[in-house]
């Protein structure tokens, strides 16, 4: 059984940051993706992820992540992930080249001045 993801919501000046809680997998990633979308006004230039809270991170949330970078950028905006270095979810982001495609950091306040 797959356990829904949370996700907690803030906004610092022109960042959007969400704190995602639990496993992202493809039984969540529309929803997910919809609630990601929606944080973004015409005022953001970044929408900050932080993934320290998640516990699990499949093919569709990294499809998911590339996806939103790729729309980001087509509005001059920007992903930022927030990952701890010594988890699962650094090991898929690192092996499958996202870490080559957005900017990713251990912290929020590195997110924030990057």
């Amino acid at each position: 059984m797959t356990m829904l993801a949370r996700l907690e919501e803030e906004r610092r000046g022109g960042v959007a940051i969400a704190r995602v809680l639990g496993e992202i997998d493809a039984s969540n990633t529309d929803w997910l993706g919809a609630r990601l979308r929606g944080l973004l006004t015409n005022r953001s230039h970044a929408l900050a992820v932080d993934m320290r809270g998640t516990t699990y991170l499949d093919s569709a949330g990294i499809a998911l992540m590339f996806e939103l970078a790729g729309e980001l950028r087509l509005h001059q905006q920007r992903l930022h992930l927030i990952v701890d270095a010594a988890s699962p979810v650094a090991r898929m982001v690192h092996l499958t080249g996202l870490d080559e495609a957005v900017a990713i950091s251990g912290s929020l306040d590195g997110a924030l001045d990057g």
